[in-house]
């Protein structure tokens, strides 16, 4: 099945399995939309897209509650800006799309307030491929995950070390395009070393699910990519790719640092 015939879901999963096979860890960057300069926004995810396998791109919200200082900052920027999760769909319809899968992270209350269906259906049109919304229960999920699956688009779920059994084996059969594995308790962001035990968790995790597994909050060196890679499909990298971004740095090339080696 080629890409054309692929659903949108499932060209994640390929886009994070193709990493592995070719020897390497999965790289899923993130960015916050329109940040820190709204104009280069397509560009920006152009050069990104030579160096990730699948792109996360945040939607700015007031409120980022499950994001650190940088993610913050940028969020609050972009929406003085004048980004909003329309503008984002505009600009991804009118560039035809880029030569990655992009996964949109956003809070829910501008999904509800564009409309789940309308919203599923020019996500596909913008070529956007899933979600990731971090205030989104599954037990309360049932409506925007009907919506999603009418257009075949992912809904990808988050687990945390502190996630109980019967709950984990919950999220990850629920999961879509990938499983989301928190390694640390607490919000993006920082400069803190990887807990000793984010090995077995990620093990763990895998064991539960067959589709890829990639492990964000706080990477930001390549010993933490080579080291979660051993255990993991990839790694989502956040704070640090903005960081770089503000510092007016190239992004790809930050990126194709932390697969090195």
């Amino acid at each position: 099945m080629n890409d054309a015939q692929q659903l949108p879901r499932d060209r994640i999963s390929a886009a994070l399995n193709a990493a592995p096979a070719a020897g390497r860890p999965a790289l899923v960057p993130f960015i916050t939309a329109g940040y820190p300069d709204k104009d280069a926004f397509i560009s920006t995810l152009q050069q990104i897209a030579t160096a990730g396998d699948v792109i996360e791109v945040g939607v700015p919200f007031s409120d980022p509650m499950a994001d650190g200082v940088t993610i913050q900052r940028s969020s609050h920027a972009a929406i003085a800006a004048g980004v909003s999760l329309r503008w984002i769909l505009r600009e991804l319809t009118a560039a035809g799309g880029v030569d990655a899968p992009i996964v949109l992270m956003s809070y829910l209350n501008p999904l509800l307030t564009y409309g789940f269906e309308r919203l599923a259906a020019d996500c596909v049109a913008a070529g956007v491929c899933g979600f990731i919304v971090p205030d989104l229960p599954w037990e309360e999920s049932e409506e925007f995950r009907a919506a999603l699956d009418q257009q075949g688009l992912a809904l990808v779920q988050l687990v945390t070390p502190a996630t109980p059994d019967d709950r984990l084996e919950l999220l990850c059969k629920g999961s879509q395009g990938f499983v989301y594995a928190v390694t640390i308790t607490g919000i993006t962001g920082g400069d803190v070393e990887l807990p000793a035990a984010v090995t077995g968790y990620l093990d763990k995790v895998k064991s539960h699910t067959e589709l890829p597994v990639c492990a964000g909050f706080g990477v930001r060196h390549p010993e933490q990519v080579r080291r979660i890679g051993r255990h993991a499909t990839g790694v989502i990298v956040g704070s640090a790719l903005v960081e770089r971004l503000e510092a007016g740095a190239d992004p790809a090339g930050f990126l194709h640092e932390l697969t090195a080696g």
